[in-house]
């Protein structure tokens, strides 16, 4: 005898899914499982953890040949997310599940014992399922909060293969089995820290709002214990929060790079912060099989922090120097390519030499080994960075004049800087209104040459400085973006020389 069943999944690219139909056709012959359909290693293994499940939990599994292709036939599948389907289509063939509309898609991994595995990346399946057509989710029981974060879509939680059979109408009676749970969700060590236990420093701190304000790269140099991760891990608090959208999309992100996705939404922006030991891959993403996001694309809306940056080999750090322009990461290999959104900040903390004491003390560098440290950061990856600030070590007499530490020299705390940051990107985003832009440090060079001309007056000095070769036609640009971000912050109209001179010297503010 013959059987045919069918049923949904869906394979990813980047973020982005395609729909996926399994079709499983069983005959007589002798016992055989052929695969087709461009499955990768981990789809052609599906094989006996179905089998084995099916046998587990007591159904019924076609005993002769059966064909399972996998369409379109043309596309790599990567991935377990895949187990479930095929498990269900196999039970269609065999008569066990009846068919469906083929509007339900099924996402989960398979045990030998028939419980159904929580996978990486189910946040975005699901979400690419919804873009489908789907208007039904089969999940395992603890990965439905997650798929739940999806609008649009009904999502059925089953703890194994044969509690979700009886969800699709087969008439079995599950016995009850104890649900494979995920990992739990990291807590965000930054989430809570707050700019008002920052002593002195105030410079630095200037600068990290500017950076806020505009969404522009900065770069602090200065000796160990300064401050400069300290000052890092307080950038996101006053950064403004994410959209709805925005935090669906690093939620994505962070589900397709296998960790735990929290029942809600967080509206935090992300921190992510390598060791400076990251390869290529781990900063901006790529593998064998699925394509993972690095963490530049996990940064997405966020901050990326690279702490002793002239610690990380050069060619990785070159990496960054596109998704610094176009806000994208495309990951090229022979199966296929993935991108990635990678609109993030990048904040560069180093010290002023490999002793750490050059200007603050006793350094025993030769000028030419401070050259070479600092020559391990390319032209034009700095050339991208706008704001460059010196973060000095706190005298003691400082230290012991500020009382409780609870304030800078200004009295600024998270939330003031935050106050400030949200109106100079309200300002921002009125001046753009119809753009495809919200903030100054991401409007590109020739719109804001043609739609915000500024006197000529103004740009004298920046106009000397590319002239001497102190500044490149980019740098000239980002530098009227940052004098455009302190006119928001100021509430002025537009830029004044102040501004101009301001933008200027943190453009150039670590001297070589």
């Amino acid at each position: 005898m013959s059987g045919f069943g069918r049923a949904q999944c869906v394979a990813l690219r980047g973020l982005a899914g395609i729909g996926v139909q399994i079709e499983v056709h069983a005959s007589a012959g002798l016992p055989a499982v052929i695969i087709v359909g461009l499955p990768g290693p981990a789809v052609q293994q599906a094989r006996h953890r179905t089998w084995s499940a099916i046998a587990r939990m007591g159904l019924s599994a076609p005993r002769g040949k059966v064909v399972i292709n996998l369409t379109p036939a043309s596309l790599p599948k990567t991935g377990t997310h895949f187990d479930l389907a095929m498990a269900v289509a196999v039970l269609r063939a065999s008569g066990v599940v009846p068919q469906d509309d083929g509007e339900t898609a099924l996402l989960g991994e398979l045990g030998l014992d028939g419980r159904l595995r929580p996978v990486a990346g189910l946040l975005p399946l699901a979400r690419a399922a919804a873009e489908a057509g789907m208007t039904r989710l089969v999940v395992p029981s603890a990965s439905v909060d997650e798929a739940a974060l999806v609008a649009g879509l009904r999502v059925l939680g089953a703890p194994s293969l044969a509690h979700a059979a009886a969800l699709l109408g087969a008439e079995v009676d599950p016995e009850p089995v104890e649900a494979v749970p995920t990992e739990p969700v990291p807590e965000r060590a930054h989430a809570a820290l707050d700019l008002a236990e920052v002593i002195g420093n105030r410079d630095a701190v200037d600068a990290l709002e500017v950076a806020a304000a505009g969404a522009h790269h900065l770069m602090m140099v200065g000796p160990p214990g300064a401050g400069k991760t300290m000052l890092a891990m307080r950038l996101p608090g006053i950064l403004p929060p994410l959209s709805h959208e925005q935090a669906l999309e690093v939620a994505s992100l962070r589900s397709l790079a296998g960790e735990a996705v929290p029942a809600t939404l967080d509206l935090l922006p992300p921190f992510e912060h390598p060791h400076h030991t990251a390869t290529g891959v781990a900063l901006v993403g790529g593998g064998s099989g699925t394509i993972r996001p690095g963490a530049a694309a996990r940064a997405s809306h966020g901050v990326l922090f690279l702490d002793e940056a002239p610690e990380f080999p050069r060619a990785v750090l070159d990496m960054l120097r596109q998704p610094l322009e176009s806000g994208t990461i495309t990951i090229d290999r022979a199966s296929g390519s993935a991108t990635f959104p990678a609109r993030f900040q990048l904040l560069l903390a180093a010290n002023p030499c490999p002793c750490g004491l050059f200007g603050s003390g006793d350094c025993t560098c030769a000028p030419q080994q401070r050259r070479r440290y600092f020559g391990r950061l390319s032209g034009p990856l700095l050339d991208r960075v706008d704001l460059q600030v010196r973060v000095d070590r706190v005298a003691p007499a400082i230290d012991r004049g500020s009382g409780a530490g609870s304030r800078d020299a200004e009295g600024r705390s998270t939330a003031d800087a935050a106050a400030r940051v949200a109106e100079a990107r309200a300002r921002a985003a009125r001046r753009l209104a119809g753009t495809a832009w919200t903030a100054m440090g991401h409007v590109p060079g020739p719109w804001l040459r043609r739609s915000l001309p500024l006197d000529p007056r103004l740009l004298a000095p920046l106009e000397r400085a590319l002239e001497s070769g102190a500044l490149t036609m980019r740098g000239l640009d980002r530098t009227v973006r940052v004098a455009w971000t302190m006119a928001d912050l100021d509430g002025a109209a537009t830029p004044t020389t102040t501004h101009i001179g301001r933008a200027l010297a943190l453009r150039k503010g670590i001297p070589a």
